[in-house]
C-alpha cells in the first residue's frame, strides 16, 4: 500500500477531572474506514458507576456522545449510535469507547467522566 493510500486521523485522550476516573494520555492515530477503541479506566466503589464520554472538537465545548451504568445499559446520542458504542466492564473496571468506520470528522479530543456535564 503506498504512502497516498493511508489516511491516518488522531484521537487525543486526556486525563478526566475525576479522580476515579483514568485515561491514558497522548495521541491515537488510526486509518480512516476502520475501528478505535479509546480507553478509560475507573475506580469506584459502586457496584454500577454513572461513566460518560464526551468529544470535544476544536474551539468547541465538549459534546455528549454516550452513558453507560451497567453493561450497555445507558443512552447514546442520536448522532453517535451508528458508529458509537460502549459497554461497562466491571470485572476489569473499564468503560472503552469503540468508533467504527473512522471519518475525518472524528478527529478530536474524547473525554471518559464519572460526572454528566451538561455544556
Amino acid at each position: 500500500m503506498g504512502h497516498t493510500d493511508t489516511v491516518c486521523w488522531c484521537f487525543t485522550e486526556c486525563r478526566a477531572q475525576k479522580e476515579n476516573v483514568l485515561q491514558p494520555k497522548g495521541d491515537v492515530t488510526a486509518t480512516e474506514g476502520e475501528a478505535v477503541t479509546l480507553d478509560c479506566g475507573y475506580n469506584s466503589s459502586l457496584p454500577s458507576p454513572n461513566l460518560y464520554w464526551y468529544k470535544q472538537d476544536r474551539n468547541h465545548s465538549p459534546k455528549f456522545i454516550l452513558s453507560r451504568i451497567k453493561l450497555d445499559e445507558g443512552n447514546t446520542a442520536d448522532d453517535h449510535k451508528e458508529r458509537f458504542s460502549s459497554t461497562l466492564n466491571s470485572t476489569v473496571r473499564s468503560v472503552p469507547l469503540k468508533i467504527q468506520k473512522l471519518q475525518v470528522s472524528d478527529s478530536a479530543v474524547y473525554y471518559c467522566s464519572s460526572l454528566f456535564k451538561g455544556f
